[in-house]
């Protein structure tokens, strides 16, 4: 059922679910992913679903979505025990999945991604095609190219594609998995108005958020997994109308235990940072050609003091991920000037950089921070091969790597099987926590955050973002590159807001930030 088609009908009772999970658990070698998990999904009900990493939401979405099968219990569709065999099956059910990582084929364009899967015979005429993206695109506030390759789009745009993809084609129920991560405060909300339309239609969205004020706005009901079961679930007069407080503090205390009146809270009372305190970080009129489907740079100018963390915001895809590799070395083909301590890098490779200190934790920790089919312990190392003391010549000290690599782990607490597990078998976080390890091994002076906490739960980002002020307390430099505001409110003591490869202004912490940076996020003047 498409969207427009879904308008125009009639909305189905919410008594009789559409989907029904009973006694449902899928299990791995050594651990229980989902054990006994009983869920319905009904029409009308945008349906939250909360956990940590590893609590196995991403496991029940395998299963709905059909990439896996579950060893014991059912599912039932209208009432009728199916198997879903595959993702096509989901899709012939009805059951479309927006996946916290983007599934595009890199090297076709945006509308080519946009028809895959569907039969030939249902395929739109282009023209067709793009009024109908044009349509939704406006909706979320996004612009979309159809003639780019998604190879060159960046991760949020290449998420967009997916929630347009999904809803272009229709579904009776309808999964996002953390879809908002990438959006602006106004796209998140236009998100929540979309959601909200097409339950009001008899659709059913299943909805996965770490932010807990995102579940509280637009959930009707609100589910609870953790270690692999559903510990809660709050039943949609349980949340209506309810006091947001009270009603986070009912959710706290099922992930974690404990109470919290306002998770979301600003944690940390900020110093002031005195102009007579020498740059660490001195950027000045730096500026990139555009490339294909990629932005220019212009003219970007800011400093960055010791113990200051300054945040850079706006609409992901204006350049962000281009300032940040030319800063950490990842490209040089910039012009303008980029001064570390007064001296001169923008010609530096990657590792000189790093040995003055500059570190980088990109936001593509799976493809580009990480090698995912290597052990935890070797990506620990990954910029320090054939250093010393843990490589001699070229003969690797496999104690000394095992035994920094153990104390990395104990450290930064990161939940894994052993040292000797790939990487790419850890949730988000764990591996989020192994690269910040890396990063911020001997001699780090600065620090370039990609997205920090793009796509962690609620625990973890708090310790990634505590993390990232304990970085600042001790003197060192941050930058935070993120989409999130709420995060840059929380951490940054300056933000700057960049719009088309330019720096629109920069705004100094205080009770206007907010205002000031969601004015220049949309082209007006703070």
């Amino acid at each position: 059922m498409s969207e427009a088609a879904a308008m125009a009908g009639e909305v189905p009772s919410t008594d009789q679910p559409i989907v029904t999970l009973t006694g449902v658990t899928k299990r791995f070698p050594g651990i229980v992913a989902n054990e006994a998990i009983d869920l319905s999904l009904r029409p009308g009900e945008v349906h939250v679903l909360l956990g940590e990493n590893g609590a196995g939401k991403s496991t029940l979405i395998g299963l709905l979505s059909g990439l896996q099968q579950p060893d014991e219990g059912e599912i039932r569709i209208d009432g009728k025990r199916c198997t879903i065999g595959s993702p096509r099956e989901a899709l012939g059910y009805g059951i479309g999945t927006v996946f916290q990582h983007a599934m595009l084929v890199p090297t076709l364009t945006v509308a080519e991604n946009l028809l895959l899967g569907a039969p030939w015979w249902q395929r739109p005429h282009k023209d067709q095609l793009a009024e109908r993206v044009a349509e939704l695109a406006s909706r979320l506030g996004m612009r979309v190219d159809l003639d780019a390759r998604a190879h060159d789009l960046s991760l949020g745009e290449q998420q967009m594609v997916e929630i347009m993809r999904a809803l272009l084609r229709g579904s009776r129920v309808l999964i996002l998995d953390e879809s908002t991560s990438m959006l602006t405060p106004s796209g998140i909300e236009e998100l929540g108005g979309l959601m909200r339309r097409l339950v009001e239609s008899g659709m059913s969205v299943v909805f996965i958020t770490h932010k807990l004020r995102e579940a509280t706005a637009f959930g009707d009901r609100i589910s609870v997994l953790k270690l692999g079961r559903k510990v809660g679930e709050i039943p949609p007069e349980h949340v209506q109308g309810r006091d947001e407080d009270s009603l986070i503090a009912e959710i706290v205390e099922m992930m974690f235990g404990i109470r919290s009146d306002d998770p979301e809270a600003e944690r940390r009372v900020r110093s002031l940072i005195s102009d007579e305190i020498e740059p660490l970080l001195s950027v000045r009129g730096l500026s990139l050609a555009a490339g294909t489907n990629t932005p220019a740079l212009s003219d970007i100018s800011f400093d960055v003091r010791p113990g200051e963390v300054f945040g850079i915001a706006g609409i992901d895809g204006n350049g962000q991920k281009q300032l940040a590799e030319l800063l950490s070395g990842q490209r040089r083909d910039g012009t303008g000037a980029i001064l570390f301590e007064g001296q001169a890098i923008e010609t530096m490779p990657v590792f000189r950089r790093r040995k003055l200190g500059l570190r980088y934790l990109t936001d593509d920790r799976l493809g580009e921070g990480t090698v995912g089919s290597f052990p935890v312990a070797i990506n620990f190392f990954l910029k320090q091969i054939g250093e010393p003391p843990f490589w001699k010549g070229a003969i690797e000290q496999t104690k000394a790597i095992e035994g920094h690599a153990d104390r990395l782990i104990d450290d930064y607490d990161v939940r894994t099987p052993s040292r000797h597990t790939a990487i790419g078998q850890l949730s988000g976080g764990n591996v989020q926590k192994v690269v910040l390890a890396r990063e911020l091994a001997e001699g780090a002076r600065l620090v370039i955050y990609n997205k920090p906490t793009y796509g962690l739960d609620l625990a973890n980002t708090l310790t990634i973002r505590e993390r990232i002020l304990e970085i600042a307390r001790q003197g060192k430099g941050v930058i935070v590159i993120s989409t999130d505001l709420e995060e840059l409110l929380s951490l940054a003591d300056r933000i700057a807001v960049m719009e088309s490869g330019r720096i629109a202004g920069i705004v100094d912490y205080g009770e206007e930030a907010r205002t000031e940076v969601g004015r220049l996020m949309i082209g007006l003047d703070a």
